[in-house]
C-alpha cells in the first residue's frame, strides 16, 4: 500500500530497501547499518576486502606492466628511480656503447617490469646471460613469470651483493652492469657500496651504465672509475642524465 508518496514501511523493511520519497533521500551509514541483519554485518568487512582486491586486480590488468611498475613504486618509492619507465630513446642511447659480440654476462640493477630486459636480450649473443637484481619481490615475481628466455635470471637481492650473486650463477665477472637505481635517495652508505662492488665485479674493459635524473650518481662512480662518459636524453619523462663508467685496464682493477 502506498500512502503520502511513500512505500509502506513494512514492505520496505521486508524487501531490504529504504522507503522512497518524492524528494531526495539522504542516506547515512547508520541507516545502512540498522537495515542489515547481524549475519550481514558480520560478513561486511570480508565483502569490503574482496571488493578492494577485485578492484585492485582489475586495475592492474587494465594497466598491464605499467600497473605493476606503479604498484612497486608506491610500495618502495626510495628504491625506484621513477614512476614512469624509461623511453625507447633512453634505452637506445644507454645500450649503444655496448660491444655485444664480447658480452657474455650483462647485469641490471632495479629492472622494474623489464623495460631494459627485452632490449638487452634482443641484442645479447646466444650464449650470453642476463642477470637482473632487485629488492622488490613484486618485480622479481613478475619478471620470472613473463620472461621465459633461458638466458635470463631474476634474483631477489641487493645490488651491493652483486659479487656473490654473480659467483652463485657460475660467473667470475660481469662484462656490463646497468643501473637506474636512484643513488640520491638510497639509504645511507648503500650508494657507495654498490659503486664499489660494481667496480670489483666488472672485467677490465667492462662498463658501469647508469641513467639518472640527478648528476649525483657520477660522484659515486668517480671514486672508482677513472673514465666516465656522459650524455643527456631529453626524450624521456623526466629528461635524464646518462653515464658510462669504464674499467679500462688491469691497473684499474
Amino acid at each position: 500500500m502506498v500512502r503520502g508518496g511513500l512505500v509502506g514501511a513494512r514492505w520496505a523493511r521486508d524487501a531490504r530497501v529504504l522507503p522512497i520519497a518524492a524528494g531526495p533521500v539522504r542516506l547515512c551509514p547508520e541507516d545502512v547499518a540498522t537495515s542489515m541483519t547481524a549475519p550481514e554485518l558480520a560478513r561486511a568487512p570480508a565483502l569490503t576486502q574482496r571488493l578492494k582486491q577485485n578492484l585492485k586486480q582489475n586495475l592492474k590488468r587494465a594497466l598491464g606492466p605499467r600497473g605493476v611498475f606503479i604498484e612497486g613504486f608506491l610500495k618502495h618509492p626510495v628504491m625506484v628511480g621513477s614512476i614512469i619507465p624509461s623511453s625507447r630513446f633512453t634505452i637506445a642511447r644507454m645500450l649503444a656503447p655496448v660491444r655485444w659480440d664480447e658480452c657474455r654476462l650483462f647485469v641490471e640493477y632495479g629492472p622494474g617490469v623489464g623495460t631494459f630486459c627485452r632490449p638487452v636480450l634482443d641484442r645479447l649473443r646466444r650464449d650470453g646471460r642476463l642477470i637482473v637484481i632487485d629488492t622488490n619481490p613484486l618485480y622479481i615475481d613478475y619478471l620470472s613469470a613473463t620472461i621465459s628466455d633461458s638466458r635470463f635470471t631474476a634474483v631477489l637481492g641487493s645490488a651491493a651483493d652483486v659479487e656473490a650473486i654473480v659467483a652463485a650463477q657460475g660467473h667470475d665477472h660481469a662484462d656490463y652492469v646497468l643501473s637506474g637505481l636512484p643513488f640520491s635517495t638510497l639509504p645511507e652508505g648503500v650508494g657507495p657500496a654498490i659503486a664499489a662492488a660494481t667496480h670489483r665485479v666488472l672485467r677490465p674493459g667492462g662498463a658501469f651504465l647508469v641513467y639518472q635524473f640527478s648528476a649525483r650518481a657520477r660522484d659515486f662512480m668517480a671514486r672508482h672509475f677513472r673514465r666516465i662518459d656522459t650524455g643527456f636524453e631529453a626524450r624521456n619523462i623526466l629528461p635524464c642524465r646518462l653515464f658510462w663508467g669504464w674499467k679500462d685496464t688491469v691497473a684499474d682493477a
